[in-house]
């Protein structure tokens, strides 16, 4: 009597276990591709566009008379203009962190919290806040176009001519 195993056929697609395994180990790759991929993106720089950056004002340093405010959203300061010249301040009150507007028919800046004034150079006036309004780094191009630094801030004890950017016009 001779025992013939009968082989079962081999099947030409795939069985579901294999299909489950590569389910299982394709989702294991791409969650630990996905994890390195954003663990190597962050160690790109990304470039800094708007505050914590160079930002353009949007007048020119020869379009910007004696007394005038620009308020600049993007790069949150005021750009202003005073007879000593050009200066970039930042927009934050110094006494508790608020926003600070411009007031132009009382011609200084107004703190809405707790009404801290500042003069057009930044310098206070009355209220809580204990010192000027900082001021950020700018420079001028050869084509009169104005860049601020806003990463670049200053804590001022007292405003001083020396603060503001001549402008040669």
């Amino acid at each position: 009597m001779t025992c013939v195993f009968d082989h079962q056929q081999e099947n030409e697609g795939v069985s579901r276990r294999q299909l489950l395994r590569g389910c299982m180990f394709g989702t294991i790759g791409l969650l630990f591709g996905l994890s390195a991929a954003g663990g190597l993106g962050m160690l790109w720089p990304t470039k800094v566009a708007g505050f914590g950056g160079v930002v353009t004002a949007p007048r020119k340093a020869h379009e910007l008379a004696v007394g005038d405010v620009v308020t600049v959203r993007e790069g949150k300061y005021h750009l202003t203009r005073t007879a000593d010249g050009l200066m970039a301040l930042y927009w934050k009150c110094v006494h508790l962190g608020c926003t600070v507007p411009w007031n132009p028919s009382l011609g200084q800046f107004v703190c809405p919290c707790h009404a801290s004034a500042f003069a057009i150079t930044g310098q206070n006036l009355t209220g809580p806040a204990a010192r000027p309004l900082d001021a950020m780094a700018l420079t001028i191009a050869a084509d009169g176009t104005v860049l601020v630094d806003t990463g670049r801030i200053t804590r001022r004890t007292r405003h001083e001519p020396g603060h503001a950017l001549p402008v040669s016009i």
